[in-house]
């Protein structure tokens, strides 16, 4: 927790009450929506020229893949933003897409409907990714005993090895992202790690967890980056090259295919919105809602007081959230008592545990590799 007095920014709504990264202008600017703003005009095209650019790639991914059964691969996690990227990329544009889901046993009720209707998208294959449950579960245990924040790289591992599995299986080096600049620009840069640290995740398995991890198909950032040499992998963001607005997003998704609001981002998985409404605001003291807000600030979806209104509003509803983490706890086999006795505990780092040698060196180790292929 920051000890400094307390700073919101004059501009956006993010603030150093858990942030020991943010920094504030003469102005009282932070750091974030001024970095935002900066790459606005290099990032985002909601205009003609982003029309121009979608309509070229849209281009190159069919006649590269003219051969191929799909035109790209993509990630579903039954949210708004890969959703109406499926809806657009399959619907509108017309591209084959061959979209994976990771089923890890936490997608809510709505979310497993909505993903059942982008099933059914016209030129989509969608494949559901089962990890071992009792593996999975046994990793997600570890990761909250350890008490570190990223409680999401059992998911986020797991999916993009199986990404990199069907990307190499199905000749394809397009992966196509929702990410997006309108709705994500500003993210907060401390209480966050790689999803893909091998030696970090394996550590706080054999000391935190129990059993084997043989059944669960994991991915290095060593691996990922030779992969994604080999492949040649490229990830655009096409969703930054349109006027993407989450309202009108919803309302399009709803109309064409009668798409279920699942009450905000990041909440259509319970494991996720108890990562992100709870275990980060209680163990970090961290609200992922000024990220989330200050974003549509700096896209021009929302005016600072409005989302200002918002972020004094309570962060989740008690009862609910004691619903949500009593199914997660059912779902994992943990009791109350061990999950109460985590909570107590102060947060850790993962950089406090043994952390890869790779990473660490990665930008030299990429030379290395480039050469050892012999690429140019």
């Amino acid at each position: 927790m920051n000890k400094e007095k307390y700073q919101q920014c004059n501009r956006c709504i993010m603030d150093n009450k858990s942030d020991d990264k943010i920094a504030f202008d003469k102005e009282g600017f932070c750091n974030y929506c001024s970095y935002a703003l900066e790459i606005q005009d290099k990032v985002y095209f909601p205009n003609k020229l982003g029309e121009q650019k979608l309509q070229e790639l849209i281009a190159r991914l069919k006649e590269e893949n003219k051969d191929h059964k799909y035109d790209c691969l993509m990630g579903i996690s039954g949210g708004l933003d890969s959703s109406y990227l499926a809806y657009l990329g399959s619907v509108k544009w017309g591209l084959r897409i061959l979209a994976v889901h990771v089923d890890d046993g936490f997608d809510t009720e709505v979310s497993k409907r909505n993903i059942e209707r982008i099933a059914n998208f016209p030129n989509l294959d969608m494949k559901i990714v089962k990890p071992d449950t009792e593996q999975f579960n046994e990793l997600t245990k570890a990761y909250m005993r350890a008490g570190v924040p990223n409680l999401a790289v059992p998911q986020d591992n797991v999916l993009f090895a199986a990404v990199y599995e069907f990307m190499k299986k199905n000749k394809l080096r397009t992966f196509v992202s929702g990410s997006n600049y309108a709705l994500e620009c500003i993210l907060q840069a401390g209480n966050t790690y790689t999803a893909y640290d091998l030696t970090n995740l394996k550590y706080i398995h054999k000391n935190f967890g129990k059993g084997s991890l043989n059944k669960l198909t994991l991915l290095s950032a060593f691996k990922k980056d030779i992969d994604a040499y080999l492949l040649k992998v490229e990830t655009p963001t096409p969703l930054n090259l349109i006027d993407y607005n989450r309202d009108r997003a919803m309302q399009e998704l709803m109309g064409y295919c009668g798409f279920e609001y699942y009450g905000g981002k990041h909440l259509e998985n319970d494991l996720t919105k108890f990562v992100q409404q709870y275990w980060f605001y209680h163990k970090f003291g961290v609200d992922k809602r000024t990220s989330h807000l200050s974003s549509m600030i700096a896209s021009g979806q929302m005016t600072r007081e409005e989302a200002q209104r918002q972020y004094e509003l309570p962060l989740y509803d008690e009862a609910d959230m004691q619903e949500t983490i009593q199914r997660v706890l059912d779902k994992l086999d943990m009791g109350k008592e061990e999950f109460d006795q985590i909570m107590s505990q102060p947060g850790k780092q993962h950089n406090e545990y043994p952390t890869s040698l790779y990473l660490k060196v990665s930008p030299l180790m990429a030379k290395v590799i480039k050469k050892l292929i012999g690429r140019n």
